[in-house]
């Protein structure tokens, strides 16, 4: 089949679906539900990542997490050894800043979460929604965040439990507004503060609370709230190629503070920004499972839609494809005349589906944190496949087509 029968072809049909509109909006329903849900998942997905890669690259690529339990366990399933594990303590940080010479700074984090919220006040301004946590004076280098204004507190101010802190740049705003917050007393849970610094606004897809918090020297907070103890450890490698050598000490270390025996199992979690992406990745299969499951039912209904309304086309066509036949066209010309219409026909359905999905997509974020990337390749095989519809489902109408008798379809009114 030459390139002017193929043109004809496209444009016969785009005639046929300018003349019966309706109907061939109906047969091109499912194939745009299809596309459309192929389209929006996959600039949401590939958005997804971007925003997830960029926050845990922002995490820092050479640090060590370590929990009591790992991030994907699932609490419900616990074991009775499990539930017994001892909790990450002070006594785990100077175990890895005395041991591990791969190491280069040790930030504990233990949070307080007041029932109600904790209440921040500074004169007559307040909030209830601040995340309170203590930390060391590690947590600027380990953590990949400083202070924008003012300092953070030092070693001696944790080791003497002083009334100070550092609070981020949202409730710097709250508070303050365009006053400067520098030395100024604050009442957190009625408990008085002094600001001497304030963290850097980050700027993350999630996790939006990361600029309204308050940062205690963790001294200041075991004085505050003694009944928290356990902690969640950031560990800072001193650079990126010995973050293994820095596990091994670290685990090594973990396991003798806390009495574990040689043929026992860790009873502590430790994870790098590589563990988190992976975790990350596995989770996103099964949105991408759900994706393919809406994509293909829509492009199944969307094959019957074009495969009934082509019989009908050739029910209908009878006497045209007589005359056609006639004057001297072969089976083959019949039979791609109409595999290209139902090709064309699904084809338009997948344009229209696009253009929808790419639609939905900026819709959804516009109203919610989560960007939109669309990569072309996505954008080629959702095309591909709308017209790879319309190539399976035309095949048996376009045979049908082919297979009439010119003498027979003469005589067809």
């Amino acid at each position: 089949m030459n390139i002017f029968e193929t043109k004809e072809g496209i444009l016969l049909a785009l005639d046929s679906i300018r003349a019966n509109k309706f109907r061939s909006f109906l047969t091109i329903l499912g194939v745009m539900i299809g596309v459309s849900s192929v389209i929006a998942m996959v600039a949401l997905i590939e958005g997804l990542n971007s925003a997830v890669a960029s926050d845990i690259e922002a995490m820092g690529s050479n640090v060590i997490y370590i929990m009591k339990y790992p991030p994907e366990m699932n609490r419900n399933e616990l074991t009775e050894e499990d539930r017994k594990r001892k909790p990450i303590t002070m006594l785990e940080v100077d175990a890895v800043r005395e041991n591990c010479p791969s190491v280069d700074g040790v930030s504990p984090q233990n949070y307080y979460v007041r029932p109600g919220g904790n209440l921040v006040k500074y004169k007559n301004k307040s909030t209830d929604r601040t995340a309170v946590f203590g930390t060391s004076a590690d947590f600027e280098a380990v953590n990949n965040r400083f202070v924008e204004r003012g300092r953070f507190f030092n070693e001696s101010e944790d080791k003497n439990r002083s009334m100070v802190c550092v609070i981020g740049s949202d409730l710097a705003d709250a508070l303050f507004e365009s006053n400067d917050p520098m030395n100024k007393s604050i009442l957190m849970n009625n408990t008085r503060l002094r600001v001497v610094g304030v963290l850097e606004k980050q700027d993350r897809t999630f996790g939006g609370g990361q600029n309204n918090l308050i940062a205690l020297p963790y001294g200041t907070f075991a004085k505050l709230y003694p009944w928290e103890k356990e902690l969640f450890l950031a560990v800072k490698a001193r650079d990126a190629a010995m973050i293994e050598k820095a596990q091994d000490e670290i685990r090594q270390a973990l396991r003798r503070v806390r009495g574990v025996k040689y043929n026992q199992e860790d009873n502590f979690a430790m994870f790098t920004q590589e563990s988190a992406t992976q975790m990350y990745e596995e989770a996103t299969n099964i949105i991408w499972l759900i994706m393919i499951g809406i994509s293909s039912i829509g492009l199944m209904v969307g094959g019957i839609g074009v495969l009934n309304i082509m019989l009908v086309s050739v029910t209908e066509r009878t006497r045209e494809i007589g005359v056609r036949k006639a004057i001297g066209a072969r089976r083959a010309n019949v039979f791609f005349q109409f595999l290209i219409e139902a090709m064309t026909l699904s084809g338009s359905g997948g344009v229209i589906g696009i253009v929808f999905g790419l639609l939905l997509a900026l819709l959804i974020s516009a109203v919610s944190p989560l960007p939109m990337v669309v990569p072309l390749a996505g954008v080629l095989v959702s095309f591909t496949l709308s017209v790879g519809v319309g190539l399976v489902a035309g095949i048996v109408p376009a045979w049908r087509a082919a297979s009439v008798d010119p003498i027979v379809s003469l005589r067809y009114e």
